[in-house]
This record gives structure tokens, sequence and C-alpha cells, in this order.
């Protein structure tokens, strides 16, 4: 019993005499800490007191297509901490190839009776895909947050990195050094994100050569390949829709016997985990992962707690960071 309430209250946060005040139902604790601590109690995998166990946990499910992009568990960390703060249990819900799609984590997620959902990527953003799951929690009343650029009409808050000042930050990046034929490794031609990056390339600079768009999918092996049909097509700069692709591009460039970043320059998005560490060091446009995790967290207890939040998107800035992999481009 000693060591739960050690354990318990270094994962809260509290001292083990509030763990205990809540264990044996005593008052002069406050409602958030108490759920807080039943929370813990959950995660740790503790059986709670009899008197307790009646109440249900308050779990929101957090949806991610995947793990391998290293952005994903950072917005799982932040996101997670800062609902267990608030007394909500996060259940990760992650995608995999052929297992439990997302549609079927909602069934599960209803199931359960979860207080709220947040999607942090997800089919959300792609606008030819199934959104009838969407449907079902709007038609709950079960309160959700989208990260990351939604299809127009489902309904929910949002909160997104913006995309149109991220793609134009690595465009006159690689501008500003001399590169001329620029081009863009995105995601699928539905892919809300995607669609807004190069849309914003098209107004800033004035139009964008068809032949220098290449779609894949976001992992490295996507990246290489496309990255190598543009290599093949002369660009020099290449401005990538996440890290990994980026670093697929670096690796098709090397492929093909060509130095990063004398002769190919390239520009990531994200700044995930260890994109410091590569070699090159990857120049990438940097998510506000924190400001946007708390934004998420503030706007689904908002709704948990029953206010009306607006069903809009909150933007946030990026920033470029500048590392090893963009340098002069090559002289002709």
């Amino acid at each position: 019993m000693t060591r739960r309430l050690a354990v318990v209250a270094k994962k809260v946060g509290v001292s083990e005499a509030t763990v205990s005040r809540v264990l044996n139902g005593k008052p002069g604790v406050s409602e958030s800490t108490r759920q807080a601590v039943l929370s813990a109690l959950d995660v740790l995998g503790y059986e709670r007191p009899t008197q307790l166990r009646g109440e249900r946990a308050r779990l929101v499910g957090l949806v991610l297509p995947e793990l391998q992009n290293p952005i994903f568990p950072a917005f799982a960390e932040v996101i997670g901490g800062a609902l267990a703060q608030l007394g909500l249990t996060p259940v990760l819900c992650t995608q995999t190839r052929g297992g439990v799609s997302e549609a079927d984590y909602v069934t599960l997620l209803l199931q359960q009776q979860v207080s709220g959902v947040v999607f942090a990527g997800g089919l959300y953003a792609q606008a030819d895909a199934p959104h009838d799951h969407y449907r079902q929690l709007a038609e709950r009343n079960i309160p959700v947050v989208l990260v990351n650029a939604a299809i127009e009409n489902l309904g929910f808050p949002g909160v997104s990195c913006d995309d149109a000042v991220a793609v134009e930050q690595a465009w006159r990046h690689l501008a500003s050094l001399g590169h001329e034929r620029i081009g863009l490794v995105l995601g699928p031609a539905d892919h809300v994100p995607s669609a807004r990056k190069l849309a914003a390339v098209r107004a800033v600079a004035g139009g964008v050569p068809d032949e220098h768009v290449a779609r894949a999918m976001f992992s490295i092996e996507g990246g290489h390949a496309a990255a190598s049909r543009l290599i093949d097509r002369g660009v020099t700069g290449f401005i990538c829709a996440s890290d990994p692709l980026a670093l697929g591009a670096v690796r098709a460039a090397r492929r093909r016997g060509l130095d990063v970043p004398a002769q190919i320059s390239v520009v990531g998005y994200d700044d995930s985990a260890l994109m410091n560490c590569t070699e090159p060091p990857l120049t990438t446009v940097r998510q506000p992962i924190e400001a946007m995790g708390r934004a998420v967290v503030e706007l689904l207890n908002a709704q948990i707690n029953g206010g009306q939040v607006a069903a809009e998107e909150l933007l946030f800035e990026p920033e470029l960071v500048v590392r090893g992999s963009t340098a002069q481009a090559p002289r002709t």
C-alpha cells in the first residue's frame, strides 16, 4: 500500500498524504486533483478502492495514424501529459497497416463511453477518405479536436500549424540561396495540408511547374522515390511535407552520387526528434508542438465541461530552422 501511494503521488506530482485522502474519500482535495489521482490509478494498473469503483475513468481517445514519424509520438506526449494534469486518462489508438482502422477505434471508444477524442493526423485530412465515423461522434455530441488541417464541413474545432507560412519560409530560404529549380515532395492529392502547401507555393512563386511537384506516401521510402523523379527533372532545391520525406530526398541524392547540400538542398517539415543529429543536420520548418498541444487540450476540456467552442481552426506560426542540409545553389 505504501509503495502504491508513493508511485501514484510521483505520477500526479502531489504528496502521498493527498493520494491517501483521495483513496479514503476524505475532504480537503480539489476535484481536479482527485480526478488526476484516480486517472493515475487506472494508468498504472492499480485497482481502485471498492467505494470508488463505480466511478468511470474519464477517458479521452488519442488517435494517431502511426508512430514511425516522430512528430506523432511528440504530439502524444504533450497532449497526453496535459490531459493527465486535468484528471483525464489518454487512451492511445495507433493504426497499423492491416490492423485496427480509425473507424474501428471510434467504435471501441464509443463503447468505452469516452469523454472526448483527439485526432492527430488521420482520414479527416484526406478529402477522398471515408468520414462516417466522424459523423457518428458529432451525432453523439462527443467532444472532438482535430490536429492539422481537416476537410471542410466536419464541424469540429481544429488546431493547425500554418501550412502557407511554413512553405513560404522554406521557398524564400531556398530562393535566397540562388535555387531556381525548386521542387515539392508532398502527400497524396487529396491531403489537405499538402494542398495548402502547394497553393501557397503557387502564390508566392507565381506558379510552379507540375513536373516539379511529386506525390508520395509519408515515409523515407516515399520521399526517396519522389525525390529521385525530381532530380531527373533538374530540381536542386527540395521542400518536403515531412521530415521523413526530407530524409528520403537526402538518400535519393546520395544514391545518385550528389552531395547534400553542395549540389542538392533539402528542407523538411515538423522539426521532429533527432533532425539536428542527421548527416547533414536537417533544415526544417518547426511546428510549435507544445503550444499546439496545450491549445488542443484546452479546447477539448472546454467542451467536456459543457462550454461552447466554435468549429473553427486555430493557426499557429511555424519557425524555419536552418541547419546543414541547405546551401548556395550549384553554379551551372
